[in-house]
């Protein structure tokens, strides 16, 4: 089980990166249960999550920055096989990675609809999904380098230029 102190950052499968603020105690039918107190930097909303139950809900700290590379690799891919299945069940396949929380799987939908994208219009839910994937990849890629957010969106757009 992962453990968090406060003030660590902590990425939550498809909510994105928080920090955690504190640990929380609670009464729960009449047994003490504890709570990491998760402010998400995206929209400073909280969430409690069980301190028992890190390992379940796939909360995690966020990658180390010896990792960073391997996610600039998994966008630079140029053979990517983007099939040609219909795009709600490839929306469904990209929600799955998502959810996830795995920041290599995120790079992989966030490529792959981004090269979707240059071939043909991605539907509303899609450029939703891609939008998001985006912001996931772009904070938890600053937090890990320690750069700002427009720097590291700015090396995925260069990455993605280059495929134009």
């Amino acid at each position: 089980m992962a453990i968090f102190k406060v003030g660590d950052n902590a990425v939550y499968p498809s909510h994105g990166v928080g920090v955690v603020r504190g640990v929380q105690e609670k009464d729960i039918g009449g047994k003490k249960k504890y709570f990491y107190i998760l402010q998400l930097l995206e929209n400073g909303s909280t969430i409690l999550i069980p301190t028992n139950k890190v390992k379940d809900v796939g909360l995690r700290s966020i990658i180390a920055k010896k990792d960073v590379p391997k996610i600039y690799k998994i966008l630079k891919t140029k053979e990517v096989a983007v099939d040609n299945q219909t795009w709600n069940r490839r929306y469904r396949e990209y929600m799955e990675k998502i959810k996830t929380g795995s920041v290599y799987e995120i790079a992989e939908v966030m490529r792959d609809l981004f090269r979707l994208k240059t071939d043909k219009d991605l539907s509303f839910g899609e450029r939703k999904m891609l939008d998001t994937a985006k912001s996931l990849l772009i904070k938890e890629l600053s937090l890990a380098q320690q750069l700002r957010e427009d720097v590291v969106e700015s090396e995925i757009r260069e990455i993605f230029d280059a495929f134009a």
